[in-house]
């Protein structure tokens, strides 16, 4: 633990301070005049104003001994000479150096609190008017504001970097919003949650009870519900989850929720008889997909002549002899401008989104191509030798413009959007997607139905299959040139309840036996450290990737990157502690969130190549593009020698390595075993027990998601 030192000094220079204004570096000087260099947040300090500081010294390679501010507090000056020196500082609008003087030569030590409680008196210096006077308050009111909610920040336990984030947000006014309702801050902050603002409405006083803390907590309910896939809760579900975390009446509940229905916060819809509550986004992004497939959903004008010709043009130029199947869903394709095709591995869905750019070629048809992820656009641009875009790419999504540049009003130049892994796309993305496509644009969807649902909210591609009103192919024959490879057969055994095919010591997909979760780590740590890469020269890093039913247990993620982090690691690199994370450059890891300033997104893997104490970030290579992370951002960073298998969604590897007990029971389900299975592409390797592969496969009872799409469809039939 590094020793804290308590250090006081007055502002003197501000070296370097960040857009964000989160961390700077500057210069401090001590009652002895010592200088001193202060690094991280200064909390809007200005030069000329005393600080107090608790830090830990540090030693920079260039620049020398440090402070590292851990926590920071303005503190205002008390003697006639500090106070002039503060005022001339040029941190108060309209006093400099000469007024500066004139004004504590008439008010001395009282300056301050004549200038903070009685700013009117200051017109009786000699060149301060009315509108001078009025326009010195302003400035100090201001800076006053900035002051306040930092240090009543600082009490209430939030960071620095939050409350400078909290500042930002909400203004001058942080204050009394903070102070009348408290829970605002978990529905307007990124970093606070209900929990964190419960505590601190607690500490303000504000009563169990209170309007606002339930109105809060039922908001957060139906927030959380959207990590579990749903787009509403039902009113009887949600009732119990809140008397649960609120521990009041439900009476109190109900009213509430009531009031929250009444004044557009919450949309009540009844289905089957029951009354389902929506976010209104969430209401709002699934009655509008209804209206844009339905907007979009029309008969194509192509001859059967002409697309039969085209189709024997491009089977001659691919030098590739369609099936059956292949050919009737391109035909259905050009037959309609909505079309979902659906299948699993080795089953030519690839082949069909060729054939079909070629096609379009032939007929001067624009079609772009665009996937869910950056790893799944990849992947489509390599198999088609098309480009390939993510999704949010496509759109131009900015961050600094508030969202997707491309809409209604400024609708995609296409003929026919293709869009791979759709299983993966969420209900608001999928939103996004539709209000940029213009009318008589085209629209195909390819994915994998029996894989995982997408992590966001909705089951977009199930409730189009589902509503029947969408032309569906499902494409169920696997060709010969697959039929060779374990992974494939074996991913469609699974999907059929049936067992597993077993190979050969020349094969793909192995089984390893462990009875126990401590002996199937140490043999997946020595599959990675040492097997795979002496028997078939596998990359640790490059080439094979740990995918787990869970974060937690002996198997979880968590473990497996703790141990493999080690194995793995040179333990001389430098390295850094944050927040709850250990980081060493080196690691493979992963972002979690997306990034669109960064231009990282979740599901990206990379390589931490450098760590920046001088700069509080770290550089992470995604991709052979090197991107700066600030430390403060580090949450949504993990460590990625084992991740979930839903985090894998999208991606492949040359290798998968996934282990399999029965104390995974909970998540042992088909179509996670399934989705695994279909993420490798040379090897895959089970570790652990054939009792817990067989509750999987025979466990097809997928938890069924909260959605109304498929019925939202169905009425325009």
């Amino acid at each position: 633990m590094e020793k804290l030192e308590h250090i006081k000094g007055v502002l003197t220079k501000i070296r370097f301070q960040n857009a964000e204004g989160n961390f700077a570096v500057a210069q401090i000087k001590d009652p002895t005049q010592n200088e001193v260099t202060i690094v991280g947040n200064i909390c809007s300090a200005h030069i000329g104003e005393h600080l107090e500081i608790t830090g830990s010294w540090i030693e920079h390679e260039k620049f020398g001994r440090q402070i590292k501010i851990e926590t920071l507090q303005i503190i205002l000056p008390t003697t006639d000479s500090a106070i002039q020196r503060y005022l001339s500082s040029g941190l108060i609008d309209g006093i400099g150096p000469a007024l500066a003087e004139r004004i504590v030569k008439k008010f001395g030590d009282k300056t301050l609190e004549i200038i903070d409680k009685e700013p009117q008196k200051i017109k009786e210096v000699d060149g301060i008017g009315k509108i001078r006077a009025a326009k010195i308050g302003l400035a100090w009111e201001s800076q006053r504001s900035i002051r306040h909610v930092m240090v009543f920040l600082h009490d209430l336990g939030i960071s620095a970097n939050l409350a400078t984030h909290i500042f930002k947000h909400y203004g001058p006014q942080a204050l009394a919003i903070i102070r009348t309702n408290p829970y605002l801050l978990a529905r307007d902050m990124y970093g606070i949650g209900f929990r964190r603002a419960d505590d601190i409405a607690r500490h303000r006083g504000l009563s169990a009870d209170s309007p606002f803390r339930i109105q809060a907590g039922i908001a957060f309910l139906l927030r959380e519900s959207r990590m579990e896939g749903h787009v509403f809760l039902e009113q009887e579900d949600l009732l119990h989850r809140a008397i649960s975390l609120l521990a009041v009446d439900q009476g109190l509940v109900k009213e509430q929720t009531k009031t929250m229905v009444d004044a557009g916060d919450l949309i009540a819809e009844y289905c089957a008889g029951k009354v389902c509550l929506f976010l209104p986004a969430l209401w709002e992004s699934e009655t509008r997909c209804a209206q844009h497939l339905h907007r979009l959903d029309q008969k194509y004008e192509v001859k059967k002549e002409a697309l039969e010709k085209a189709l024997k043009k491009v089977q001659k130029e691919l030098d590739f002899d369609f099936a059956d199947s292949q050919l009737r869903a391109i035909e259905k394709v050009w037959m309609q401008k909505i079309t979902v095709i659906s299948g699993g591995p080795g089953t030519g869905k690839t082949t069909i989104i060729r054939a079909i750019c070629e096609i379009g070629k032939l007929f001067s048809r624009r079609i772009l191509l665009c996937a869910p992820t950056g790893r799944a656009a990849k992947r489509l641009s390599e198999a088609t030798q098309m480009p390939a875009q993510t999704i949010h790419r496509l759109l131009d999504y900015s961050f600094q413009e508030g969202g997707f540049q491309l809409d209604e009003d400024n609708p995609l130049d296409v003929d026919m959007l293709v869009v791979d892994e759709s299983s993966m796309i969420d209900i608001t993305l999928f939103e996004a997607l539709l209000g940029a496509l213009k009318e008589g644009s085209a629209l195909l969807l390819v994915g994998d139905i029996d894989q995982l649902p997408s992590v966001g909210p909705g089951n977009v591609l199930g409730d189009i299959i589902d509503s029947k009103c969408i032309e569906v192919v499902r494409l169920s024959e696997i060709f010969r040139q697959a039929q060779g490879s374990k992974i494939v057969m074996n991913a469609h055994q699974v999907n059929r309840g049936l067992p597993l095919l077993i190979s050969d010591k020349k094969g793909d997909f192995f089984t390893i036996n462990a009875s126990t979760p401590k002996e199937a780590k140490d043999k997946i740590v020595n599959l990675v450290t040492t097997r795979l890469p002496q028997a078939f020269g596998y990359h640790p890093f490059e080439d094979i990737q740990i995918l787990s039913p869970m974060h937690k247990g002996e198997v979880g993620c968590s473990s497996l990157n703790q141990e493999l982090q080690e194995a793995l690691g040179d333990q001389e690199a430098p390295s850094l502690v944050f927040g709850k994370g250990f980081w060493r450059v080196g690691d493979k890891v992963m972002q979690t969130r997306n990034n669109y300033d960064l231009n990282i997104y979740n599901g990206d893997i990379g390589r931490l190549i450098e760590i920046d104490h001088q700069e509080e970030c770290v550089g992470v290579m995604f991709d052979h593009r090197l991107v700066h992370i600030p430390f403060e951002q580090l949450d949504a960073l993990i460590l990625a020698y084992a991740i979930t298998v839903h985090k894998s969604q999208g991606s492949q590897y040359p290798v998968v390595i996934l282990p399999l007990l029965t104390q995974h029971y909970v998540m042992l389900q088909r179509n996670l075993l399934y989705t695994a299975i279909t993420r490798a592409k040379a090897l895959v390797v089970l570790v652990g027990s054939a009792k817990a592969v067989e509750i999987a496969i025979k466990n097809n009872d997928a938890k069924t998601r909260n959605t109304r799409l498929a019925w939202r469809l169905s009425q325009f039939s």
